[in-house]
Order: C-alpha cells, then structure tokens, then sequence
C-alpha cells in the first residue's frame, strides 16, 4: 500500500475514511459472508456523489483495486477487497417519493425495507428484492426479481434513470433518453459500467396485500411442487408465490414435535382485489391435513417484503448457487425433492422464483437481462456457522446444482453468481454478451470495475455464446 494512499484519501474526501488503525476496522471490513475474509486499506463511508468520484480517481491514481458495497449482501464478496479501496454506501441511503409522478429516487445504499416503507405511506410500490435487509443496487443491476415482478416486470424494468460514476471520475445521467447505452447495460449487466450513486423507479398502486406462508410435511410435496406448478400456470398475474424447501422453524404456530425437520414451503402474495386474495393466496386447495397456513390479510407490501425474507443473519458461511428454468419439470421437481430432504441447515433457503407474466414481456435485448423467455429463477443458498462443516455443504451445493443442470439453462442469475462461476461469463449474458462488451470497453477501457461478475473490456471477434436448445 503506497504510504500516501490514506492521507489522500482524508484530505480529498468528506466521508469517513476507516483504516487499520482504527479501532472499528475489524467491524467495518467485515461482510456478510463468513467465507470472505479480506481487509482492505480503507473504506470509505461516501457522504455523497463528491466522494464516489474521488474514491474513483484515487484509486487509480495509486494503482489499488476498488471494490463497491451498497447493502452489503454480496454472498461472492465482490464488495470488498485486499489492500484497495472500499466505497461503502452505508451512510447514503436516503429515498425520496414523489407522489405526484409516481417515481422514487434511491441514493445507492439503500436497502428494499427502507425503500417499501417510504413508497408504503404514500400507497405505492416497485418491484424490490427478496429480503428487505438487501441493498437495492445488487438486484437491480442483476435484473431484480421480487414477488411484484409477475405484474410489473423486474427491478431493472421499473429503472426510469441512474446517476452513475464511470472510470474517468465523471458523472453521468442514464436514461432513456441521455446515454442510452449507459441505460441499458447496467439493466442486467451488474457493476460494470461504473458506480451507480442512485436510482429512480417507477412506481405503481401497491398498498394493503394479501401475503402468507405454508409449511408442508415432507411427504406431500410431490403433490405440492405439482399443485403449485398447474395453479401458477393459471393464476393472475395479481398472484405470486415461490416454492421452497427449509427445516422447520422453533415458530409457535408450527407444532413442536416437527421443528427442525425438513418441510416444504409455499410463499405467496395476492396484490389484487382483496376479494380474489383467499381464492389464489389463502385457498383451500393449498391446504392439506399435514399443513400449517398463517396468512395475513390486509398485510402491508413493506410488511410481507420482510417477512418473506426470513431475516437473514450475518456472519454465516454461506455459499449457494442457481439456475434458470424454462419450466418446472417432472424430472426438476425430482431433483428438488431428492435434496430438499436433505436440507443441511437451519438457514439454508431453496426456493423456486417464477419469472413470467410481465418479466416475458419485455424483449430479451431490450435490456441486458436476456431470460425473458424462462419461467422460472430457483436459487439454492446454504448458510451455517460452524467452519468445519464448510466442505459438506458446499458439496451438496454443488451436487444438488448439477442434478438440475439437466432440466436448466446454460446459465444463471447473475446476483447469485459466485466468483467461481466467472468461466461462464459469456453464456450468462447470452445474445447480449458482445454489446456489453462494447459498452464496456467506452466506459471502462481498463477494467476498474473488475471485482463483479466481470466483462472484459474487449469486443469479441464472436460471440462465445452456445444455446443449449439448439
């Protein structure tokens, strides 16, 4: 670390500057997954845009790495680094709503149950993320799948515009209608491009939901996976809900005898007519004799937002993986119930994401998300405490991700991409990986943003790109 980094940083920037001799440092560099351990030289705590562009410019005046943190939930650790600079967005996370247009703008540490309860009190909504304590710049920059997303499209869908930093230390509007390219690459293409200091959405009439969670026994979720596949074929787009496996939570509405056993999982919000919520949400025909329903009626969306999330706690080893699915197979289904008996933890989470509706209507090069065409986003992410377990889960992981590979496609979502699955970069971005390599090399020649899921600052003579299908 050159000697002149630190007083550099001090004397140029407002924001609080945090190094190793201070006595919060252990604290400050820690992230949320236990399995990274990297101590950078200093992160700075941006108190606006000023800061991100000197963070920038000194970075490379010194030749250090840069690594970006919003909210803090990166499970690959691309939001910290060894020996280089962190631009941490913990302090700038203010959301301001403007009724009257129907539009939110987010500064870049904002997490989603900050953003719901502030659109919350004026009756409004966006597609969020799936756990309110998740930053809003990773999802949105990956694509944003949420449970809005059915009827009003991905988080990047909702992005009106964005105030983003490139690598000269120069800031720039994207938007439709300034810096087109600069619009649509980060709309799926992730961190990239520059650093995204806010965001504005669009907002819709989202207000009082109809939201709940039911646990099955083990043994009915053939039946279950089957239901939940022909009903969401069917339902309103007013209707979302993921299918899950977990262990049973020590909750009070479950019975005793069952915690800590292995349960399927059915999650579900109606945003429609209240009238219609019992039919598609809380409807009999979810139920089952083995069955445990604590839905909520008249459920506030910044309400459900956080509960669906489970509260996630930091300092837990976590390592997980995803695919994409076209459908939901007889032979992924198998797949899902042969490891989802085998759930290892406590906070370990599988769940199946649908992705249709109004997510399909959207062209796949219209932005950089390109699966508009798949109905289905399954996530698999293992978390546990104990380091000795590390190897055992991280294999039943990567074992339960090769049995869906069959039934999935070539690659996955890119907010659940782990930096080992850089190798598949080109197939992640499919049709589009050429054009973000364009946009790429114009905003950032020499790869500054490279700790993400990164594209190299090279336009391919081919595309690299092979479908499965054909």
């Amino acid at each position: 670390m050159p000697d002149s980094l630190i007083p550099q940083l001090m004397t140029r920037l407002q924001g609080r500057v945090i190094t190793p001799v201070d006595r919060d440092y252990q604290i400050a560099r820690l992230v949320y997954n236990n399995l990274v351990d990297k101590r950078p030289a200093a992160t700075v705590r941006v108190s606006g845009v000023d800061d991100v562009v000197g963070a920038v410019r000194i970075a490379q005046e010194f030749g250090v790495d840069l690594a970006i943190r919003g909210g803090g939930h990166s499970a690959s650790g691309f939001g910290t680094c060894d020996g280089g600079i962190v631009i941490d967005f913990a302090d700038y996370d203010r959301v301001r709503v403007n009724p009257v247009t129907a539009r939110a703008r987010a500064e870049g540490g904002a997490r989603w149950a900050g953003f719901n309860h502030a659109t919350h009190a004026f009756g409004m909504a966006t597609t969020g993320g799936l756990d309110g304590a998740e930053g809003i710049a990773g999802p949105t920059l990956s694509g944003g799948i949420g449970y809005l997303a059915r009827k009003y499209g991905l988080s990047c869908d909702n992005l009106l515009s964005a105030e983003v930093v490139i690598a000269d230390g120069t800031v720039h509007t994207a938007s439709a209608i300034e810096n087109e390219d600069l619009f649509w690459a980060p709309r799926g293409g992730g961190g990239n491009f520059g650093v995204v200091t806010s965001f504005e959405y669009r907002l819709h009439p989202v207000d009082m939901v109809h939201a709940g969670v039911i646990f099955y026994s083990i043994d009915d979720s053939r039946t279950v996976a089957e239901f939940y596949r022909e009903h969401l074929a069917s339902a309103p787009k007013e209707f979302s809900a993921f299918l899950g496996f977990h262990l049973c939570p020590a909750a009070s509405y479950l019975p005793s005898e069952r915690h800590g056993e292995p349960m399927c999982v059915v999650a579900g919000i109606w945003i429609g007519d209240p009238a219609g919520g019992g039919r598609h949400a809380g409807s009999p025909t979810w139920m089952s004799p083995r069955s445990s329903a604590p839905w909520c009626s008249g459920c506030p969306n910044a309400e459900a937002n956080t509960v669906f999330g489970g509260g996630l706690r930091s300092g837990l080893h976590v390592y997980g993986k995803a695919n994409f699915l076209p459908e939901l197979s007889d032979g992924a289904i198998t797949a899902y119930l042969d490891f989802g008996r085998m759930v290892p933890t406590l906070d370990t989470s599988v769940h199946i994401h649908p992705i249709d509706g109004a997510v399909q209507r959207v062209g796949p090069e219209e932005t950089a998300f390109p699966y508009r065409h798949t109905r289905f986003s399954p996530t698999i992410a293992c978390m546990w405490d104990d380091p000795a377990d590390s190897q055992a889960n991280m294999k039943w992981v990567r074992d339960f991700w090769t049995a869906l590979r069959p039934f999935s496609e070539p690659d996955r979502y890119i907010h659940f991409k782990d930096s080992e699955d850089q190798v598949r970069i080109a197939d992640t971005f499919r049709v589009n990986y050429d054009r973000l390599a364009t946009v790429k090399a114009k905003y950032d020649p020499e790869n500054v943003f490279h700790l993400n899921e990164n594209i190299k600052p090279v336009v391919p003579r081919f595309s690299t790109f092979h479908d499965s299908t054909t």
